[in-house]
């Protein structure tokens, strides 16, 4: 798969403001396992399987919401997907701030940034840029 259109002037505002959203939600990501990490090695966790797990697990998909975040403001097609799913992954999450967690403010932030980057990264000028790669032609 080409990139074309993958210059500055070729990526739609659209995707280039998801991909800031999505950019934002890997570094936390990667943040959080960065934060476990050294509460393991101070010892504040129960045990270092729990802290380090938890950490891998926070570094791993942190950093791909990270990659996908970085490609989208680079121009790159492939972060769509992997933001696409990030984002519908972190909507039960909000919902689980919002109710069991009793975290409102966590949850309406998360929620908020999850649904935007879900209608940016649908809108129709994202849209049109991608199918471009597929010889799609605007109607």
């Amino acid at each position: 798969m080409s990139d074309k259109g993958a210059g500055s002037a070729g990526v739609p505002m659209t995707v280039r403001v998801a991909g800031g959203l999505v950019t934002l939600e890997g570094t936390v990501g990667v943040g959080i396992a960065v934060v476990l990490i050294v509460r393991g090695l101070l010892g504040h966790d129960q045990t270092a399987t729990s802290g380090y797990g938890t950490a891998a697990w926070f570094g791993i998909l942190g950093g791909a919401v990270l990659a996908a975040g970085i490609g989208l403001l680079s121009g790159k097609r492939w972060g769509r997907a992997i933001a696409v799913l990030a984002q519908l992954l972190l909507l039960p999450v909000a919902w689980s701030l919002l109710t069991d967690s009793h975290q409102p403010v966590y949850g309406t932030l998360l929620g908020l940034v999850a649904v935007t980057a879900l209608v940016l990264l649908f809108a129709p000028a994202s849209t049109r840029w991608l199918a471009e790669d597929y010889g799609v032609e605007p109607e």
